[in-house]
């Protein structure tokens, strides 16, 4: 693994951005990997088709929170279609590294919470829309 993003890894580990919960988020899913502990929940403000704000909440470790924090940062303020396309090959790029087999599902997390979040909010809405 390349020094520099081991060190953005850990900074984001150390002091994550978005870390927190949103009170008034319209989209949230937990999602917990029982293999290693990592427990994420993902809180999103979606205004007119736009994530305009976003927190993550949990504990886990370095890959994990890390990953959210940047993923949380690289979503604000994109449509929920853009982000509902993004794969694990968008991720690797936000993160900077490629975490091997062993800690794709602690890379992922994050990304899994927010896609489950959207298709929630989706069903939601779309119930809404035709009085469901």
């Amino acid at each position: 693994m390349n020094d520099l993003y081991a060190e953005d890894l850990i900074e984001n580990y150390e002091h994550p951005h978005n870390k927190g919960r949103l009170n008034d988020a319209n989209a949230t899913f937990h999602e917990y990997n029982p293999v290693c502990g990592d427990d994420i929940t993902i809180y999103l403000k979606i205004e007119k088709g736009i994530i305009k704000e976003v927190k993550f909440d949990g504990d886990g470790c370095v890959i994990s929170i890390a990953s959210a924090s940047l993923l949380t940062e690289a979503i604000k303020n994109r449509k929920i279609n853009n982000v509902k396309k993004m794969d694990f090959e968008d991720l690797k790029k936000i993160i900077g590294i490629d975490p091997g087999p062993v800690r794709i599902k602690c890379a992922t997390l994050s990304l899994k919470a927010v896609k489950e979040a959207i298709f929630l909010y989706s069903h939601k809405t779309s119930e809404k829309e035709t009085n469901l």
